[in-house]
């Protein structure tokens, strides 16, 4: 990276939401700087689906392929390292790594993802993104038809066993520990020939992150080939909330129509501001984030 220091737009995150971002950006003329530290949510799943043209690439290729391409364009540059504090100035913001270097734009985009926070169940943090997976979409055709768990417990276990006997009917729903499912929920998951097991879950028995059985506390054994989990999380980067950002009461950055946030000329994109997991969902807020920010920049020096 060059000596500049001085931006129309920052992008911290440089995965699909942010590179989505910048070349939306890149393409617009602007001087962007995209700072990323290299640990997308991700990083250890095998491949990525649904997305056309991608199908069945791993998030890696397709994360190293979009880099390259937004490399392409000279006005946008990269910054290796974890942004640790924002301010805001009379020209826009301040972003400080933790190298202790600072850089200046006039707009900020968060593409930084959110961080699971993983059940305490041994080999499920081995498994998580292999075989233990939170989207049907991105994973069921691969598992179709196969002897399949569910992580999960209430309203929420209930709709989703619904959703997943859409794609295997050898269904198993482990609420580990007592079921709050209602009397309703539990007579129709029984039409459905779908299991219910209270039991709490000791340890997932996996080669290489791929399931072979769920372990339960009093040693029984349940072979499934995959399981799904619903995860709390947190936000990846926190200094959104220290620059005065909103988040939803689910946890996600709170955003507008435009992207912004609720502090004017911060704008945040991808999964840190959607519950739609998916790349291709990131990339499609990350180009409209960028279109978005290139209008009101110009808009504002007209």
């Amino acid at each position: 990276m060059e000596n500049n220091k001085n931006f129309d737009v920052i992008i911290i995150g440089g995965s699909y939401s942010g590179l989505a971002a910048g070349m939306a950006l890149g393409r617009a003329l602007r001087q962007v700087l995209i700072i990323d530290s290299g640990k997308p949510c991700n990083r250890q799943t095998p491949y990525s689906h649904n997305f056309i043209t991608q199908d069945g690439s791993s998030p890696k290729e397709i994360a190293e392929l979009a880099k390259q391409q937004v490399e392409q364009y000279s006005t946008i540059s990269f910054f290796d390292g974890l942004a640790i504090d924002g301010a805001e100035t009379e020209n826009g913001f301040e972003i400080t790594v933790a190298a202790g270097e600072i850089f200046s734009g006039k707009k900020l985009i968060f593409a930084t993802g959110i961080r699971d926070i993983l059940p305490d169940i041994e080999g499920f943090a081995a498994c998580w993104g292999i075989s233990a997976l939170h989207c049907p979409y991105c994973h069921g055709y691969e598992i179709r038809n196969e002897k399949t768990g569910i992580l999960g417990n209430g309203e929420y276990a209930f709709e989703f066993s619904k959703l997943i006997s859409n794609w295997t009917k050898d269904l198993t729903l482990f609420t580990n520990g007592t079921s709050t499912l209602t009397a309703e929920n539990v007579e129709k998951l029984k039409e459905h020939k779908i299991e219910i097991v209270e039991t709490a879950i000791e340890s997932l028995r996996h080669r290489d992150g791929y399931l072979s059985s769920i372990i339960l506390s009093d040693g029984s054994n349940f072979p499934v080939k995959a399981l799904y989990a619903q995860n709390s999380f947190e936000q990846h980067c926190r200094v959104p909330e220290k620059l005065g950002c909103e988040l939803t009461p689910e946890g996600y950055i709170t955003i507008d129509s435009a992207q912004e946030t609720t502090v004017k000329g911060i704008f945040a994109c991808g999964d840190n501001a959607n519950r739609m997991r998916t790349v291709a969902n990131a990339v499609a807020m990350g180009t409209a984030t960028g279109m978005l920010v290139n209008k009101i920049l110009t808009t504002e020096s007209f």
